[in-house]
């Protein structure tokens, strides 16, 4: 990816803007008001990208902080997953919405198969544990 990122980089925009890139390529420096005008920069090139949440993910790492790195590694994840689909993973995660495990399982198939999100996968595997073993499958309202 990028090399050993560390807390010194951060903010990458700032300390690091050669490794900026758009998904197309673009870089950070490309992304200016003329080159919107002109119709140079599409709204897809200022969405972030995975590479950028990996390389927070990294900077998190380097700063001692795992667990905001873990859910950067999960968000560059889900940049390729539709809102929608996020949305109905997000709303059978909050307690009480899921009938049962096997809702939260089948998310987590469809998570790893078709989006090849693997952690995000995991994370949805570890909640449906819980979930069952706390009884918030049924609805407590």
């Amino acid at each position: 990816m990028t090399g050993k990122l560390t807390i010194m980089d951060y903010p990458l925009a700032e300390k690091r803007p050669d490794l900026v890139r758009t998904r197309g390529g673009k870089k950070l420096e490309d992304l200016t008001l003329a080159a919107v005008e002109a119709g140079e920069v599409a709204l897809e090139d200022l969405r972030i990208t995975p590479d950028a949440l990996r390389q927070q993910a990294e900077i998190a790492r380097a700063a001692g902080r795992p667990t905001l790195a873990r859910n950067f590694e999960r968000a560059a994840e889900l940049v390729d997953v539709p809102q929608d689909v996020i949305l109905r993973i997000y709303e059978l995660l909050r307690p009480g919405r899921a009938k049962g495990k096997a809702d939260l399982l089948e998310a987590a198939q469809l998570l790893r198969g078709t989006y090849k999100a693997e952690g995000m996968a995991r994370f949805v595997e570890e909640a449906a544990a819980v979930y069952e073993r706390r009884g918030l499958f049924s609805k407590r309202f």
